[in-house]
């Protein structure tokens, strides 16, 4: 079942079309669905909440560089481009801030309505729009490094007392006493009244 004949009780239900004012949502009136038309767009769009992972994301609203061409194929629109991110997160060492921006590729095939694939998670054409959004969200999560680093050779916190090594790398603390014999750590210093016996 797709999106186009939703049944509920007996009733067809219109598909939700995507918000036209959303700059990750793309008009394709222009291609007019005939097979091999071409459109190049390039636009600035807000990036929506909940793009990234816990430890480094994109930020909510932060500009997203779109630089997109959509093609009219038999099947429907081929959009291939690039989108660049700004990226906001924590090192997973050290805890310091990260902040960079990352160039994503994106290419998706929007099918038309009846011409679907076999594919069950096939992206689809609603009325003349396109919506950018889940594709996004797909090739910037997928990007992400698993655990972001400030740079590739990052020491992290001294595992004592937290401190970033990165600041101080001659840090160090004394050998910790094994809690077993810390009982014995005084046996060979002289106590008061062996130097009295002296």
């Amino acid at each position: 079942m797709t999106l186009s004949n939703r049944v509920l009780k007996g009733s067809v239900v219109p598909p939700r079309l995507p918000d036209p004012r959303s700059g990750l949502v793309l008009d394709t009136h222009e291609l007019s669905r005939r097979a091999g038309q071409l459109l190049e767009v390039t636009r600035v769009a807000e990036a929506p909440a909940d793009l990234g992972i816990e430890v480094i994301g994109v930020p909510p609203g932060s500009p997203v560089d779109l630089d997109l061409r959509l093609e009219s194929v038999v099947e429907g629109v081929l959009v291939t481009g690039t989108a660049v991110v700004r990226l906001r997160g924590v090192c997973a060492r050290c805890l310091d801030e990260i902040s960079d921006t990352e160039e994503i590729d994106l290419q998706e095939l929007f099918c038309y309505p009846g011409k679907e694939l076999d594919d069950a998670e096939a992206m689809h054409v609603e009325g003349e729009l396109i919506d950018l959004e889940p594709v996004l969200r797909d090739a910037v999560v997928l990007d992400l490094p698993f655990t972001p680093l400030c740079r590739p050779d990052c020491a992290g916190l001294c595992p004592t007392c937290g401190a970033n090594l990165n600041e101080d790398p001659a840090h160090s603390h004394d050998e910790p006493i094994d809690p077993r014999w810390a009982d014995l750590k005084g046996w060979n210093e002289p106590t008061n009244e062996t130097k009295d016996k002296e």
